[in-house]
């Protein structure tokens, strides 16, 4: 088995690097002085099975650049197997047709890195799920609710058992995802209904169920730029909720994003290093990183050794 760390989130690699105690490829990832991508892999990978390790995150195209390249590196130095593991798939969002001559970047991004050479890929909580069939090879959807569970029932054991809890879903189509978080820790199960004016702005009309006196843990996928999400506070403190928090997988909280969760009525909102942490996130009070390196680090010994990758999902 061979690890090779693009630059998007050096950390995460490091610690799956840590966890499966095999050291990261040597190689050299630069720019030249137009900015285009070079890669030089330092080392023999010939008839190796090659494990990619890079978040198509901020800034999206320099880093899915990255990948291609480093794709196409390996494929033309004869490794057996390459598998693109990446923990945050960037354009996952424009995963269908939202109006008239408008692309499904999505299934572009697939298109790219089968052809630069991915013989498989891994990721975590696609943002929607058949984006897998955007793909003509196969894909490891890992999800993330076995991470955010450990957390919760770590935090809130006392609660969980007074009934306290109420799991949240911020919108209809996130119930299967907070479905499965809820019945893992038996909680209930409340849903915001919203409706969105125009892209990146959202307006709560309702929630379905009754959050009075309830701590409320809201559970969703991406959290960008945040002001959905502390709209949706606000919404269930005015229902009478006792306290609300979020668990997040991909943190990308862009722009003023942990500003207005400071500002917001989440106690604390959790998010895992699928995407590396920014300054503001490293300092902040309110959001709190997990780490998901031994879920990859798991997952990608199981496909290396030909074992089961099912299991993890339980």
């Amino acid at each position: 088995m061979k690890l090779i760390a693009g630059n998007s989130n050096r950390p995460l690699a490091e610690a799956i690097s840590a966890y499966l105690n095999v050291s990261l490829t040597r190689a050299s990832i630069r720019r030249f002085s137009d900015m285009e991508v070079f890669v030089e892999v330092e080392e023999n990978i010939r008839g190796e099975d090659v494990f990619v390790i890079q978040s198509t995150s901020y800034p999206a195209n320099d880093n899915l650049m990255e990948l291609l390249v480093m794709l196409d590196a390996l494929k033309r130095a004869s490794a057996r197997r390459v598998t693109a593991v990446i923990p945050y798939y960037g354009y996952a969002r424009q995963d269908r047709k939202t109006g008239p001559r408008t692309p499904i970047s999505a299934k572009l991004v697939a298109d790219l890195i089968t052809t630069a050479g991915a013989n498989r890929v891994l990721t975590i909580d696609l943002h929607a799920g058949q984006i897998q069939g955007f793909f003509n090879i196969p894909v490891d959807n890992l999800f993330g609710a076995p991470v955010l569970v450990r957390d919760i029932k770590e935090k809130h054991g006392e609660q969980n058992g007074a009934g306290e809890l109420m799991v949240v879903s911020p919108d209809v189509g996130g119930v299967i995802r907070a479905r499965a978080i809820a019945s893992r820790i038996g909680a209930d199960l409340a849903i915001i209904d919203k409706r969105r004016e125009r892209a990146g702005v959202s307006e709560v009309m309702n929630i379905i169920g009754d959050v009075k006196d309830r701590i409320c843990i809201l559970v969703d996928d991406i959290v960008d730029s945040a002001g959905t999400m502390c709209n949706a506070g606000v919404a269930l403190m005015d229902a009478g909720a006792k306290s609300v928090e979020a668990y997040v997988t991909h943190g990308v909280l862009s722009g003023g994003a942990v500003g207005r969760i400071a500002a917001s009525a989440f106690s604390e909102v959790v998010i895992t290093d699928s995407i590396q942490a920014t300054e503001a996130v490293r300092v902040s009070d309110r959001v709190r990183p997990l780490t998901i390196a031994p879920l990859f680090g798991e997952a990608i010994k199981r496909i290396s050794d030909e074992a089961s990758v099912s299991t993890l999902f339980d």
